[in-house]
C-alpha cells in the first residue's frame, strides 16, 4: 500500500509518480494521513482525510466525503476509516470517521455502498454488503457479510443486522434482524427468508429449507426466543448456517424485528415462558 506524504489537490494520476496504478481525479483531496492501496481509483472532488486506509482496488466515485468529521472541525485528524479492497463508493457518499483509541468505521472488502448514502462514525459494514441509493446508517449500527439495504432505508443507531438479510426500501429499521431473514416497512417487520439472496450466496436448497422451517419455528410457533431455539436444536440438522442463526439470537441481548404488522409486542430474547 501506498501512503501518501502530503496533503495534496491533484489533477494527474498516481500512477505517474509510483506505479502503484493509484488515480487521482481533478480536485480531490487525499489527507497526508490517508493511506491507498495499489489500483485504487479516486473520482474528481472527492476528500478523504484523518487516519483513512483505504484497500486496494477500489472505485471512490466523484464528490464522495470520507472522514470529513461529524463532530467538530478540531478532531478531523483523529477521524479513522477503513475500507477493504475492491469497494465502490458512489457519488455524494458520507462516511464518519470514529474518534478515540483504537476506534474505526469500517468498511468490508466488495461492498457497494450507492449515491448520497451516509454512514455514521463507529458504523461496521462487513464484507460483500450492498448499500443502495440514500441510506443512512445511525452510529454504531452494524451490518454483517452479503446483506442487502434498500434504497431510502435508515438504520437506527447500535442496530445488528445478520449475515444475508435484506432490508426493503424506505424501511425504518429499529431492532435488530437476524441472519437469512426479510425485513420491510416503518418501523420494519419481518415477512419470510431471502432465498434469492441465499441462493446467490451459494447455499444449497436443503440449508435454505432448514432456515425456512426455522424462521417458522421462531415467528409462527408462538414459543419465546428461548424455547424457539430448544425446538429448532431438537427438531431440525444443524447445519453451518443454522448454527450462526442460532448463535445470533442466542448472543443477543436486543429486541428483534417481530413478525407482520398484527404482531402486538415484540420479540425479547430475555422474555421466559
Amino acid at each position: 500500500m501506498k501512503e501518501t506524504t502530503n496533503f495534496q489537490t491533484s489533477c494527474l494520476s498516481a500512477n505517474t509518480a509510483n506505479g502503484k496504478g493509484i488515480v487521482i481525479g481533478p480536485g480531490a483531496i487525499i489527507g497526508k494521513d490517508v493511506v491507498l492501496g495499489e489500483g485504487t481509483k479516486i473520482g474528481a472532488h472527492a476528500i478523504i482525510t484523518g487516519r483513512t486506509i483505504v484497500g486496494r482496488n477500489c472505485v471512490i466515485h466523484p464528490h464522495a466525503s470520507i472522514a470529513a468529521g461529524q463532530f467538530s472541525n478540531q478532531h478531523a485528524k483523529e477521524n479513522s476509516v477503513i475500507i477493504g479492497d475492491n469497494t465502490t463508493i458512489r457519488e455524494f457518499v458520507t462516511i464518519n470517521g470514529s474518534t478515540g483509541k483504537g476506534l474505526q468505521t469500517q468498511i468490508g472488502s466488495h461492498c457497494l455502498i450507492s449515491a448520497y448514502s451516509q454512514i455514521d462514525a463507529h458504523c461496521v459494514v462487513g464484507d460483500s454488503v450492498v448499500i443502495s441509493n440514500a441510506v443512512r446508517l445511525a452510529a454504531y449500527a452494524e451490518i454483517e457479510s452479503q446483506a442487502v439495504i434498500g434504497g431510502l432505508a435508515l438504520i437506527h443507531p447500535f442496530i445488528k443486522i445478520g449475515r444475508n438479510a435484506m432490508i426493503g426500501g424506505i424501511s425504518k429499521v429499529i431492532h435488530d434482524v437476524p441472519p437469512f431473514i426479510m425485513v420491510n416497512g416503518n418501523p420494519a417487520q419481518a415477512f419470510g427468508i431471502n432465498l434469492l439472496g441465499m441462493r446467490r450466496a451459494g447455499i444449497s436448497e436443503t440449508k435454505r429449507q432448514i432456515i425456512k422451517k426455522a424462521y417458522k419455528i421462531l415467528y409462527l410457533s408462538g414459543l419465546n426466543i428461548a424455547r424457539a431455539l430448544e425446538v429448532m436444536e431438537e427438531q431440525l440438522v444443524l447445519c453451518e448456517e443454522l448454527k450462526y442463526f442460532i448463535a445470533f439470537l442466542r448472543s443477543n441481548n436486543r429486541e428483534i424485528c417481530s413478525k407482520g404488522r398484527a404482531s402486538k409486542s415484540k420479540l425479547n430474547p430475555r422474555q421466559v415462558n
